[in-house]
């Protein structure tokens, strides 16, 4: 299964409060921030509606288990 690289680009300032929180639950904090997540439906649809503070990507699991 894929997993998404999800980094914050834009800062959520002045940003509806739901943005605001879905950037949050998504587990970022600041402007360049990361996380992984499972590609799922649920985290697939958080990524649309925020899609303009966020740049997504395709990490295949098998990559990231190498690095670690």
């Amino acid at each position: 299964m894929a997993q998404l690289k999800v980094t914050q680009v834009r800062s959520v300032i002045d940003r509806p409060r739901d943005q605001k929180r879905t950037v949050r639950a998504l587990g970022l904090h600041r402007i360049n921030d990361s996380v992984l997540k499972d590609d799922r439906p649920e985290i697939r649809g958080m990524i649309a509606k925020v899609q303009h503070l966020v740049r997504v990507e395709e990490v295949e699991r098998a990559q990231e288990e190498r690095r670690t």
